[in-house]
């Protein structure tokens, strides 16, 4: 029973992991776009699945290869960079006059973004396994655990922060733009907060 506890600790630590404001922040943003639950969903899962794909790739080359980054600050900054673009390529397709269409069933960007995130996650992450686990491969499947962890905590934030742009909640058109402009400033400002405190 104890040797479960390791793997129990880091699907929990990912599924909180998930809920870091840089993420729900990207995620809010895209799941926006989406007038149905299961495109947003298929959002929330992709983006965890690139977040994880790009944490085992990253932790693999600094557990087996034993390489050391100094600049950790710079892929952060990156992530408020994307939120700062994300947040403004928003408030221009709301605002159009004739707003370009949302592929529903292409889920890269979201795949993408969540590429970017694991990346600048995953020095602190590495830094943490190498301090409390001996062995380059518990440590890697340590963080795939983790990643695992997150992919399950995003795919149910995805699915929460779509309802209110579900077609069944019928919000009413203002209400509707005020609640994307809020979000899309808000990612905005924490993005940039995120590019001046890393630079």
């Amino acid at each position: 029973m104890e040797s479960l506890l390791p793997v129990v600790f880091a699907s929990v630590a990912g599924l909180g992991h998930a809920l870091e404001p840089d993420h729900v922040l990207a995620v809010s943003n895209m799941v926006s776009r989406r007038d149905a639950l299961t495109p947003a969903l298929r959002d929330g899962l992709f983006w965890g699945l690139g977040h994880t794909l790009m944490l085992a790739i990253i932790g693999a080359v600094l557990l087996l290869g034993r390489v050391t980054f100094h600049h950790w600050g710079y892929f952060e900054a990156l992530v408020g960079l994307v939120l700062v673009g994300m947040g403004l390529n928003r408030l221009f397709a709301e605002h159009a006059a004739r707003p370009p269409r949302f592929n529903r069933t292409a889920h890269g960007w979201a795949f993408a973004v969540g590429l970017v995130h694991g990346l600048a996650g995953s020095g602190a992450l590495v830094v943490l396994v190498l301090s409390e686990i001996r062995s380059p491969w518990l440590g890697l499947g340590y963080i795939v655990v983790f990643g695992l962890g997150s992919v399950a905590g995003m795919f149910g934030v995805a699915g929460l922060l779509s309802i209110p742009f579900t077609q069944r909640m019928r919000l009413s058109r203002r209400l509707r733009r005020t609640s994307v402009w809020l979000s899309s400033v808000v990612c905005i400002l924490y993005g940039g907060w995120m590019v001046y405190s890393n630079v």
